[in-house]
């Protein structure tokens, strides 16, 4: 059995974790911190987990036995906001702990990067260097042998799987644009006036267009996606995100230029992901839904070359808090620990 610690059990990522991992059959939860809900049993705070889960959320503490029994699992998730997993993280490696950040404090290689978008500098610049960005479509080796996994954001995940097999093979000519749209899950837990019912819903709005903190992830994605020999990707990115009036989903619409004609554009995304089980390549002339991976963790993809002309559209979507965070997380657990990936995630959408 992995015994598993979750720092930050009560943000939609961290419930989400819970959910999965309460019926995951080689995990034993041993630990579950929440600074504002301790000595709670998680069962009072999430009902759905009656019976399921026998344990109280505890401090945060990193200092007394808190330490301790973080330093005792085998991994550690951190579910918390961005620069809370760069200050603990050093020690539990140290420790010989394994973990896995949701949030952002190791998906960039180059900390400066980081700086400029999140505002405040790195707490460890040296454990950045050997963090492995955990997209196993396209980490997959690199992961199976990592202490420490930087899990993908929501939308690069969608954006990247969609991109993939294009980029890869150098036929992306010109710039990208990414269109893509998010449930208001996507925003957190926390109250916001923006995410109320009455606020968000029967709205639809785009947000972040100057700037968004998931742009140079995906670049840094794109960057890397390239085989030997082929040329990298020159042109510009252009990512605009969407608030929608929905609790989970990413559906992203991707337009590039694909010059060459001749390439069977179905063929290669279906030779790209043929043995990838948490991607699912649609029939020619398809328009994945969100609700058709709500609460799992596939990707659906769609490609289309409208009127047989140059632009290609790609649809891609998944939802948010799975394969855009929690499942997708413990797809990377699965790997780290040469598990069969589809262990405690082997289940279909939540329909309707």
């Amino acid at each position: 059995m992995i015994k598993v610690g979750i720092v930050g059990g009560t943000g939609y990522t961290g419930a989400e974790l819970l959910r999965l991992l309460s019926v995951h059959p080689e995990v034993e939860l041993s630990m579950i911190t929440s600074r504002s809900e301790a000595g709670k049993p998680v069962s009072e705070l999430f009902s759905g987990l009656r019976g399921k889960l026998d344990l109280s959320f505890s401090l945060p503490d990193f200092s007394g036995s808190g330490k301790e029994q973080l330093s005792s699992c085998d991994l550690v998730f951190f579910a918390t906001p961005n620069g809370i997993a760069m200050e603990s993280v050093p020690e539990l490696l140290s420790a010989g702990v394994r973990v896995i950040d949701l949030a952002a404090d190791f998906r960039f290689s180059d900390t400066e990067l980081w700086k400029q978008w999140y505002g405040i500098e790195h707490a460890c610049p040296d454990v950045v260097k050997e963090a492995v960005y955990g997209l196993p479509e396209m980490n997959r080796a690199d992961i199976a042998n990592a202490r420490l996994v930087a899990n993908p954001g929501c939308y690069p995940t969608a954006t990247q799987l969609g991109l993939l097999p294009l980029v890869r093979a150098g036929l992306v000519s010109g710039n990208i644009i990414v269109d893509a749209k998010s449930g208001v899950s996507g925003a957190g837990r926390g109250a916001n006036v923006g995410t109320l019912l009455c606020e968000a819903s029967e709205s639809f709005k785009a947000y972040g267009v100057p700037g968004h903190r998931h742009l140079p992830e995906i670049q840094q994605g794109i960057e890397r996606m390239p085989g030997a020999g082929v040329s990298p990707f020159t042109g510009d990115l252009v990512f605009v995100p969407h608030l929608t009036p929905m609790i989970r989903g990413i559906h992203a619409t991707l337009y590039c230029t694909v010059n060459d004609h001749g390439i069977d554009l179905q063929g290669l995304y279906e030779n790209t992901f043929n043995s990838e089980s948490f991607v699912d390549v649609m029939p020619v002339g398809s328009h994945p839904e969100t609700r058709s991976v709500r609460g799992c963790n596939q990707c659906r993809i769609a490609v289309h070359r409208p009127q047989g002309r140059d632009t290609v559209v790609i649809l891609s979507v998944i939802d948010n808090l799975v394969k855009g965070a929690a499942g997708q997380a413990i797809q990377n657990m699965n790997i780290m620990f040469g598990l069969d990936e589809m262990t405690g995630l082997d289940f279909p959408a939540v329909i309707p």
